[in-house]
């Protein structure tokens, strides 16, 4: 028995490696490019992608330890400032995405789960913000982000849609919530 589970941990955290080096990698790509007439601070939300898929997938205490993992890389290339933000966000985020998960009956599409996530990954990093700066000025920009959240929910709900099918070949899609 002590072999099996000793495999089986071995074979999580080897997926969650292989998650963690997905979600940087987009990460790093989404940094460089700026989509035009995006505003500022509004990304695709590439690395969510695999948060998602984490969740659903592999359940949510591996999708906690893949955000922390993804916030320390923030933290380790950007400062504690993006660190912060990102680890609000992304903590957030899994919070209501495991709500909206946990309540069956509404039976949610990724994309639907995913538009959540994104509204309130936005809305933990403003939460930070207005922290950090000790200011409510930033809220002013609260209608933008609910906007580009579920615009961007959207499209990550729709990219996790199509890129399933290449994943599943690499790794595990058993649900586990």
């Amino acid at each position: 028995m002590a072999t099996f589970r000793k495999k089986t941990d071995v074979r999580r955290i080897t997926y969650l490696g292989l998650l963690f080096a997905l979600a940087v990698v987009l990460s790093y790509l989404e940094s460089l490019v700026q989509l035009p007439g995006l505003p500022p601070g509004v990304k695709l939300g590439l690395s969510n992608i695999v948060t998602m898929y984490c969740l659903f997938f592999m359940g949510a205490q591996n999708a906690f330890v893949l955000a922390v993992l993804k916030a320390f890389s923030v933290f380790i290339t950007r400062g504690v400032t993006a660190a912060a933000l990102s680890l609000a966000g992304g903590l957030l985020s899994l919070l209501v995405m495991l709500l909206l998960l946990r309540l069956k009956r509404l039976d949610l599409s990724y994309t639907a789960v995913s538009i959540g996530g994104a509204v309130f990954h936005n809305a933990g990093q403003l939460l930070v913000a207005c922290l950090i700066t000790a200011t409510p000025v930033t809220f002013f920009y609260f209608p933008v982000l609910l906007f580009s959240g579920v615009c961007m929910g959207v499209v990550t709900g729709v990219l996790l849609r199509t890129v399933l099918p290449a994943m599943e070949r690499v790794l595990p899609r058993k649900r586990e919530n």
